[in-house]
């Protein structure tokens, strides 16, 4: 793990009370516009979704929410009680679907497949669960993932990075852990290490390689500052590191896109034909 700089860095502090309101009145409008009264979520136990969940409920209202775990074999006991204590605190309609059974064929199919191909498979599997039962539920698929790990491209394409709305994807890690307070989540899981839940023992920063806080700070000075690598590593990043974020934002700019479309005609979609949500009749 790199070290963190020793003075003082840009903060991340937000008003909780605005950016709740303004995230609230967000998926209320979003949903709805749509056409849908309803949300679908996967909860996770961690913060991340837990946030999600906490926000939606808040928009929707408790009978118009469904939330799922979905627990692998590997998956911890703890990561499940976590969800159950979000569905509990929220009052919301929850299910549990192991998804050990759809993804353990595909694994033995491939007996070479590491452990990021493995992880992929889960997160899509999810995805496909979620989506079944945003159909069966009439209700929004809604996403989970914050502006840290979409940034650097922490994510599964068609996986956790799928979603009809993403509420929290404007907030840094650092920044969701302060409306998660906000909301009232429990303690337990605003201050518990950020897993994706793959195998035992697995954390999102030992995996990564940095701390969210670092990862956090540079990413706001790059990407909200508009500060050059060299002007971020003069604040006392190792030049390296803030080169190697970087890196990771450009390479991993198609995942936060929809897929591009190769022009021929006068009203391409993508390009010259931008259907607008609020559009109407």
């Amino acid at each position: 793990m790199l070290a963190e700089p020793t003075h003082i860095l840009p903060r991340l502090e937000i008003n909780t009370t605005l950016a709740r309101k303004i995230l609230v009145a967000f998926l209320k409008d979003t949903v709805t516009k749509t056409g849908f009264e309803r949300a679908v979520l996967g909860l996770s136990g961690g913060i991340d979704s837990a946030l999600s969940a906490y926000l939606v409920t808040e928009a929707l209202g408790p009978e118009n929410v469904l939330a799922i775990r979905m627990p692998y074999k590997t998956s911890s006991q703890s990561s499940l009680d976590d969800a159950g204590v979000v569905i509990e605190d929220l009052g919301i309609q929850f299910d549990t679907v192991d998804i050990t059974p759809m993804v353990d064929p595909l694994l033995a199919r491939f007996p070479d497949i590491n452990r990021l191909r493995s992880g992929n498979i889960m997160a899509r599997t999810r995805m496909v669960v979620l989506y079944d039962q945003s159909a069966a539920f009439e209700g929004l698929v809604i996403g989970t993932s914050n502006k840290t790990e979409t940034l650097l491209g922490y994510s599964t394409i068609y996986g956790d990075n799928a979603a009809a709305v993403q509420p929290i994807a404007d907030l840094y890690k650092a920044q969701v852990r302060q409306l998660a307070e906000e909301v009232g989540m429990p303690r337990s899981i605003i201050d518990k290490a950020p897993s994706a839940d793959l195998w035992e023992g697995q954390t999102d920063e030992d995996e990564l390689g940095f701390s969210y806080d670092m990862a956090d700070q540079v990413l706001y000075l790059l990407v909200d500052q508009r500060y050059t690598v060299d002007e971020v590593a003069a604040e006392g990043f190792e030049r390296d590191f803030v080169g190697r974020i970087w890196r990771q934002v450009r390479m991993n700019h198609y995942k936060r896109t929809m897929p591009n479309v190769a022009k021929l005609s006068t009203r391409s979609i993508g390009h010259d034909f931008l259907y607008l949500r609020d559009w109407s009749g």
